[in-house]
């Protein structure tokens, strides 16, 4: 291969992909064509997530845990335990029954799904498709330090996320939008529309109460979290011109989206794990950016969805959003352009959009490149060693956290940055130091030459500066500590 095919099959598989296995450049011929068969291939995971609970059985088996939560709380109750329980400390708290129920029902299962993760990105052959469901992923970030979401954000990347990457983003949209995980992290499952029948039939519960003197209960209500991220984040963008008036609107629109409850999973009635409550639902006609929407219950919100999808302004957020991630922290105008109008064109097909972007000559570009997050460079030196994970997820769940990036945990429903100066730091690049030195303990040493694997991984970025490093390293695994922490392995060029 001439240089510049090389450099191309270098950027298809670090660029475009989760970082090159050492056989994986020679072996790009057409890096286009490569690129734009993934798109036609289901992504990989069927095998590894084989087994794992559906959405539907975690809502199950998460209400029969709440059930025997209150059974445990009330036996403490009666016997006078609780009290000192809680007052004991950590070591009382870790005997304490309330604190293991939900490790001994579910860590198993999060620990299965943490490793078929990266199991799928250390070793699929589809890696610019396993690139753009993380992608999306972090687009419709949720986050499991809330603990109603939890169990769910594995799920919905597996059950929304991965079966509509490649489809139309109003497919896409729909399905995330009432996956429960979403439903849940954005407090959606309990938005009430304050005149739906069931905000009446409580007020008048609570007017009861207040004539006897009991103590209030609390008042049914509207949230707009999830309104709000989805024309913010989501769909739109924040500087769309949407306004206040129509987060409150399009709240109102989705009152009645909702999880099954506990009672309803117990007798078995429900089929799948998201659930429209009529009751519950704002009754009216609805406004949203100079539209109108009759009150078709369900379908009205859905409504509002199907033409958040179709607005250029949104085709304009995502195309931005991709050119970024796989071109540049701030990506050519003209190619956001050519990504909006492939948008637009196909009516929203990403299958059509991702073939601009790979066609593009900006994407190809001597200056395209940008610096990997913690995942990206963890997953890069999984493929690039060979590393075997085996049984265990929690070392590279440990590496994840300690350089910033836990798995399904970013700061806000932004998700984590794609930009360098926020990964860039001098702390930061210390710990991938350290971090490198760890990885490189675990690559196998059969047949090891360092300069080979660095030279097979990186392509043409196989620098003067990083070749004579590695030449002075005194033992193989220094020398790959020594690839692992290089600049031009931090950069996916």
């Amino acid at each position: 291969m001439v240089v510049e095919a090389v450099r191309a099959a270098a950027s298809a598989a670090n660029r475009f992909g989760l970082g090159a296995r050492p056989d994986e450049i020679a072996g790009i011929e057409d890096p286009a064509a490569w690129l734009l068969a993934q798109l036609r291939r289901p992504p990989d995971g069927a095998a590894a997530f084989a087994g794992l609970p559906s959405s539907l059985e975690y809502l199950r088996r998460e209400a029969e845990l709440n059930r025997e939560r209150r059974r445990l709380r009330r036996l403490a109750t009666a016997t006078g335990t609780g009290a000192a329980s809680a007052a004991s400390g950590s070591a009382a708290a870790a005997r304490n029954p309330l604190a293991r129920l939900f490790r001994q029902a579910f860590g198993d299962d999060l620990r299965r799904e943490a490793l078929a993760r990266w199991q799928i990105a250390a070793t699929t052959t589809t890696p610019f498709a396993e690139r753009l469901v993380r992608f999306w992923s972090n687009h419709f970030a949720v986050s499991v330090d809330k603990a109603p979401a939890r169990l769910y954000a594995a799920p919905l990347e597996r059950e929304a996320i991965r079966p509509h990457f490649a489809g139309r983003f109003a497919d896409l949209l729909l399905a995330v939008e009432t996956h429960p995980a979403m439903l849940r992290y954005l407090d959606q499952a309990q938005s009430v529309g304050p005149d739906s029948p069931l905000a009446r039939r409580v007020d008048r519960r609570l007017a009861r109460r207040a004539v006897r003197g009991d103590r209030p209960a609390q008042r049914l209500g509207l949230n707009e979290n999830l309104a709000r991220e989805i024309l913010e984040l989501h769909t739109l963008g924040a500087d769309s011109g949407y306004t206040q008036a129509d987060v409150t609107e399009f709240a109102r629109a989705l009152t009645g989206w909702s999880v099954p409850f506990p009672a309803q999973l117990e007798r078995g009635r429900v089929d799948r794990p998201f659930l429209y409550r009529a009751a519950a639902h704002e009754p009216g006609m609805r406004s949203v950016r100079g539209r109108q929407y009759p009150d078709t219950g369900f379908d009205q919100a859905r409504a509002i969805l199907l033409d958040l999808a179709a607005s250029r302004a949104t085709a304009r957020h995502l195309a931005f959003e991709l050119a970024r991630h796989f071109v540049a922290d701030a990506p050519p105008r003209a190619l956001v352009d050519r990504l909006t109008a492939a948008y637009l064109d196909s009516d929203g097909d990403l299958g059509v959009v991702y073939a601009q972007l790979i066609e593009a000559p900006a994407s190809w570009a001597p200056a395209a490149r940008k610096f990997r997050t913690p995942q990206d460079f963890l997953i890069a030196a999984l493929r690039g060693g060979s590393i075997a994970l085996g049984s265990r997820p929690q070392p590279f769940e440990w590496f994840a956290a300690r350089l910033g990036q836990p798995t399904f945990m970013p700061r806000s429903p932004a998700g984590f940055s794609d930009l360098a100066t926020d990964w860039i730091g001098s702390d930061a690049l210390w710990k991938r130091v350290q971090a490198a030195e760890g990885l490189a303990q675990r690559v196998p040493r059969a047949g090891l030459d360092p300069a080979m694997l660095a030279h097979a991984t990186l392509g043409p970025r196989f620098d003067a500066p990083t070749q004579a490093a590695i030449r002075r390293a005194e033992a193989p695994q220094q020398a790959l500590a020594t690839l692992f922490a290089s600049p031009a392995f931090q950069w996916r060029v």
